[in-house]
């Protein structure tokens, strides 16, 4: 019978050995190459532009000012910090569950028979409760606590990125939208004082009645689109004062041609991303948590043993009431083992080992995210250069146009038809060097962001 029993526990052991193993981050990952263009720009030990703090990434002091109160007041960081402290209480609370568990639990009584003289009797007793983790069911219930809040710092380094990222674009979005407004603004006024000379030339018979009339209709065109850029700046600046957490005021701001970036666009290997990224890290412990949810239904199908005692202080012994009184003491220990239930269990170790196949793609998902991004912000960094350097080559080209036009209508060689397309060519490109320059900015932003940055 001895060796039949030491034969069942070895195979028990045995069969349990699964549920004591940590998590190990899975093999079969995407990480050979995960963005386009690895080879141009991957490096092992150099700096990279993910590693930067923000405060050397954007160098405006208004802006760095902005992202400090916008870390301290947004809402959905404020959140993502009360997360992590849950998490926080939750991970000390299975912890303390490898410790027994006491209870003071003092009781009295007084009964009287027929009349008879009262007898008063009263226990102090210390109940102590001990769970034996034999099988691992508290050991993966604290390593999946350790998981959850690794994953919810995570998603708290995320909501930071993301919300430096969003404050940064905004500030920029209205120093871009000042330049427009500026400019749109001088060619109002350039305009009027056009339209006001046709007029008068009109007058004296030098000028057409046709010439006039579509000057003036170009005239009230300009005013309908500064008009329409006075209300994307008022909702820009309401939009990046949501972010920061306050009620809608001008946002002091700088100017969009004087921001620097650092010269540094390296972006490491592919695999750091999974070191680097919080939302990698995210579903890497969201992973994580559902393998020791799946090895504590595991243990569910093995023996609990718990043991119980008590020991305290009474004035009844037995059937005499004596005083004073004496000790009480008891012990028990109590072994459980599943039998009718095991469909139950066999049920939800199913449903666990789903939920971590569910997590595991999910993971893949993630990285292969990651990599897409990388990949589009890489390319959109190089395309908004491209387009900047195009777009100033052009500005260029128009501004010689515009100049020549007016000597040619002055002189009567060329029509006001001709001039108003050079001088309107030459607002487009001008609002486009505008656009150009945000873009190349948001670009550099996207980046930062992609690789992690910020998060720290």
């Amino acid at each position: 019978m001895k060796k039949i029993m030491c034969i069942a526990m070895c195979a028990l052991l045995l069969s349990s050995c699964h549920i004591y193993r940590k998590y190990e981050r899975p093999q079969e990952l995407p990480v050979d190459s995960l963005f386009r263009g690895a080879e141009s720009y991957t490096t092992d030990d150099s700096l990279t532009l993910g590693d930067l703090p923000w405060e050397e990434i954007f160098q405006d002091t208004l802006l760095q000012n902005l992202i400090r109160f916008g870390l301290d007041n947004n809402t959905d960081l404020q959140t993502a910090l009360l997360r992590v402290d849950q998490a926080k209480a939750q991970l000390t609370a299975a912890r303390l569950a490898f410790l027994p568990s006491l209870t003071l639990s003092p009781q009295g009584s007084i009964s009287s028979t027929d009349g008879a003289k009262a007898v008063k009797s009263y226990e102090i007793p210390v109940q102590a409760s001990w769970e034996i983790d034999l099988f691992g069911n508290l050991l993966n219930a604290a390593r999946g606590s350790r998981s959850t809040l690794l994953q919810q710092e995570a998603y708290r380094q995320a909501v930071q990125s993301e919300v430096i990222a969003t404050i940064a674009n905004d500030y920029y979005t209205l120093m871009m939208l000042d330049e427009q407004v500026e400019l749109s603004r001088s060619t109002l006024e350039l305009w009027k004082e056009q339209v006001r000379i046709m007029e008068s030339l009109l007058k004296v018979g030098e000028e057409t009645e046709n010439a006039v009339t579509q000057a003036r209709a170009n005239l009230y065109e300009l005013e309908a689109t500064h008009n329409d850029l006075l209300r994307q700046q008022r909702e820009a600046e309401n939009a990046l004062c949501t972010v920061l957490g306050v009620t809608p005021r001008t946002i002091e701001r700088g100017q969009l041609a004087g921001q620097q970036f650092p010269e540094i666009f390296n972006v490491g290997v592919p695999l750091r991303l999974l070191s680097k990224r919080p939302d990698v890290r995210e579903a890497e412990m969201t992973l994580a948590s559902a393998y020791y949810t799946t090895n504590q239904a595991r243990s569910a199908f093995y023996p609990n043993l718990t043991l119980t005692g008590s020991a305290g202080w009474t004035n009844a012994l037995g059937q005499v009431v004596t005083n004073p009184g004496g000790w009480i003491l008891s012990a028990v220990a109590s072994l459980t083992q599943p039998i009718f239930n095991r469909g139950k269990l066999i049920s939800n170790l199913r449903v666990s080992k789903d939920e971590e196949q569910i997590a595991l793609l999910n993971y893949k998902q993630t990285l292969l995210d990651a990599g897409q991004e990388v990949s589009d912000a890489l390319y959109a960094v190089e395309s908004a250069q491209r387009n900047l350097e195009i777009h100033q080559k052009q500005c260029r080209e128009l501004e010689r146009t515009v100049e020549t036009s007016e000597a040619l209508y002055k002189t009567g060689n060329a029509t006001y038809l001709e001039l108003l397309t050079a001088q309107q060519s030459l607002l487009n490109a001008r609002l486009n060097l505008v656009s150009d320059s945000f873009t190349h900015c948001q670009s550099i932003i996207t980046l930062y962001n992609a690789l992690g940055g910020g998060s720290n």
